[in-house]
């Protein structure tokens, strides 16, 4: 009788928790238009990143011998995969675009059939930015050996730091994010964010050279610049002054939020540089804890004064 009773009530839970997705059909995603599958696009984020980083990856014994059966086969996986999930990013964008739900008459094969040739151009074009990403971020690994005296070498930097994780994941997520991919980069950019505490929209523009030393809790805005050669550390954060809104109260987009920060620029721990009209100037250096919200020229230093400490004896 127990038994019995405790299976109604399952029921007839199950039943309010269904009639929910009508009543709240914001946070559901029902019928038959798949969207990208994060553990899809975790798996060809890896394998991305095995083709960059051979030897470094989950494939340790590859060679001059056998190195370019190993990336042709990747490549090979590589291209029907993203075809696939950049067809289903770009069928669900369609989908909005004409005003409808994902359970509307969108169910059929065809729907994502027509999709899959540009799904295949922009799989191809991400493949194509391989041999130039490999020469961007070879310079983005040197440029972390060149900025961390406790580096002991390439390896290590390739191995064990979180900022070239992440700006390794930006790179590869900006490129699919200038060919107008929808959802797939932001999947990469938090995906990374969740693993090494660093957030970066995918959006944001950066140069070559670039390091992130500790990088725990630093935050790059989607139209954020960054020229060549600029170094940050942990806690930084290159963000949106204020959200400017329409008549209608609706936050305007496609304007420039976010920071210009250019060339040789240095910011320290948990600083703050905010506004899509703030320019740091070249080679400057904004001290820790720093909150800035205009123009710094070239070469200048910005610093807070620090507080002075004051000791008295323990009660």
């Amino acid at each position: 009788m127990a038994d019995y009773s405790q299976k109604d009530r399952l029921s007839k839970l199950t039943e309010q928790v269904v009639s929910t997705y009508t009543e709240i059909g914001t946070i559901n995603h029902l019928g038959h238009s798949p969207l990208p599958h994060m553990d899809a696009i975790v798996k060809v984020t890896h394998d991305l990143m095995e083709i960059i980083y051979p030897g470094y990856q989950r494939w340790q014994k590859l060679h001059m011998g056998n190195v370019a059966y190993h990336v042709s086969d990747l490549i090979d996986g590589l291209r029907v995969e993203l075809t696939q999930q950049i067809a289903r990013a770009l069928r669900h964008e369609q989908v909005l675009a004409n005003g409808t739900t994902s359970s509307e008459n969108v169910s059929s094969k065809d729907s994502l059939d027509e999709f899959e040739e540009p799904g295949q151009q922009r799989a191809i074009a991400l493949l194509d930015s391989l041999p130039r990403l490999r020469e961007l971020l070879a310079q983005d690994v040197q440029a972390a050996y060149e900025g961390d005296p406790a580096a002991k070498g390439l390896d290590e930097i390739i191995l064990c730091y979180p900022g070239l994780q992440a700006i390794t994941v930006h790179r590869l997520a900006h490129e699919l994010y200038r060919l107008d991919v929808p959802f797939i980069p932001r999947m990469m950019a938090e995906w990374s964010h969740n693993r090494t505490g660093i957030d970066i929209h995918p959006g944001a523009q950066i140069g070559p050279s670039f390091f992130i030393d500790h990088g725990t809790g630093v935050v790059i805005g989607e139209t954020t610049e960054i020229a060549s050669n600029v170094k940050l550390y942990q806690g930084v954060t290159l963000g949106a002054l204020s959200f400017p809104k329409d008549n209608q109260g609706n936050l305007v987009r496609n304007q420039k939020r976010h920071p210009t920060i250019e060339e040789g620029v240095v910011i320290y721990a948990n600083a703050t540089v905010l506004g899509g009209d703030t320019v740091v100037g070249a080679h400057s250096v904004i001290g820790a804890s720093v909150s800035l919200m205009q123009s710094v020229p070239a070469n200048t230093m910005v610093t807070i004064e620090k507080p002075q400490l004051k000791f008295r004896e323990a009660l």
